[in-house]
């Protein structure tokens, strides 16, 4: 059975024309491997301009990865033409941040859920597109009647949100992709749409790629985690180790930023050489060489992954001492 997923070595360059010879590596030699048989949730995090979204925007074919190739089901996605085509479309599907930009506010929620059932001609009546959408709608925590016939502006944003969640389990995915899908959601409701997430994956088996800035929604809805960087992977593997351990200092940095509840805890612990906005560093060392309070000579060259034990993987040189681990084996070292 071929993988549900798989990237390849993917690299994605942006220029600023065609005459400028400025680029910007979103992502930098991405190998990731999501499996058919085994619905999982994985989690990418990183601060904003890490390659998050580049990375969803990759998955989802809206662009062209520079160098590198992303199959689905064993199919490079933008090689697939007529059928296949529109099978990807409807097997994967994505949940954006704001629950209010992909409606149009001359319409009501039926609209909305209504267009994906007749373009992929999943009802034969309009009784069956109903029922579909009363189940679909029940799925995800909503009741029906309070939310059918009425406007966007009429709805909360956990609402919205959820109905967003709910327009793309009715097409019955095999893999959603999360983008920051509650950080534009009031904290009340954020634990109830991650739940609905989880939900998704362990009764429906659809996997999710869940992408988020923020640490404390990874560790709960996740197993496992990549922590990403300038577009390089800074840190992978277990989301439990990862989030209790880190060993990478940016992913040090990460969870120093995550507010805790102990007012004599300071925030910020964690020294830093340089703010994000004095760095002019762009060479081909380490990403994070300019802030990291460790950084070395042997920093100027690029550290490859270290495999510091079976679920766990950092890219620094103090970890030299371990084995490599080749970007193209970094799913070896996230669970499932």
């Amino acid at each position: 059975m071929a993988n549900l997923l798989e990237l390849k070595n993917v690299t994605k360059i942006y220029s600023r024309g065609l005459l400028s010879k400025i680029s910007t590596t979103a992502l930098a030699n991405i190998s990731l491997t999501l499996e058919s048989d085994k619905p999982t949730i994985l989690t990418v995090a990183g601060e904003s301009g890490s390659g998050k979204t580049t990375l969803a925007m990759l998955l989802l074919g809206f662009i062209k990865p520079t160098s590198g190739q992303i199959l689905y089901k064993g199919q490079d996605i933008h090689e697939l033409r007529g059928p296949e085509r529109m099978v990807f479309r409807r097997e994967v599907q994505a949940v954006f941040q704001d629950p209010f930009a992909v409606f149009n506010p001359f319409y009501t929620v039926d609209h909305l859920l209504t267009v994906p059932i007749n373009r992929f001609k999943l009802a034969k009546s309009k009784r069956e597109a109903r029922a579909i959408m009363y189940d679909t709608l029940e799925a995800v925590g909503l009741h029906p009647d309070d939310v059918l016939g009425k406007f966007p502006h009429q709805l909360s944003g956990g609402q919205r949100q959820r109905i967003n969640v709910a327009r793309a389990l009715l097409l019955k995915p095999k893999l959603l992709v999360a983008d920051e899908p509650v950080s534009m959601v009031d904290a009340s409701l954020r634990a109830s749409i991650l739940e609905t997430l989880r939900d998704l994956q362990r009764n429906y088996g659809v996997s999710i790629v869940y992408i988020t800035h923020d640490l404390t929604t990874a560790y709960h809805i996740a197993r496992s985690i990549i922590v990403l960087y300038r577009g390089t992977v800074m840190e992978a593997g277990d989301v439990d180790t990862i989030i209790k351990n880190p060993q990478h200092p940016y992913t040090r940095l990460l969870i120093d930023s995550i507010p805790w509840p102990d007012i004599n805890r300071r925030w910020g612990e964690t020294e830093i050489k340089a703010k994000e906005s004095e760095l002019t560093d762009h060479g081909a060392g380490c990403k994070f060489l300019a802030r990291c309070p460790f950084a070395t000579a042997q920093c100027k060259n690029p550290p490859p992954l270290f495999r510091l034990s079976d679920y766990h993987a950092a890219s620094c040189y103090r970890y030299d001492a371990n084995p490599d681990l080749p970007s193209e084996e970094l799913s070896q070292v996230l669970p499932i």
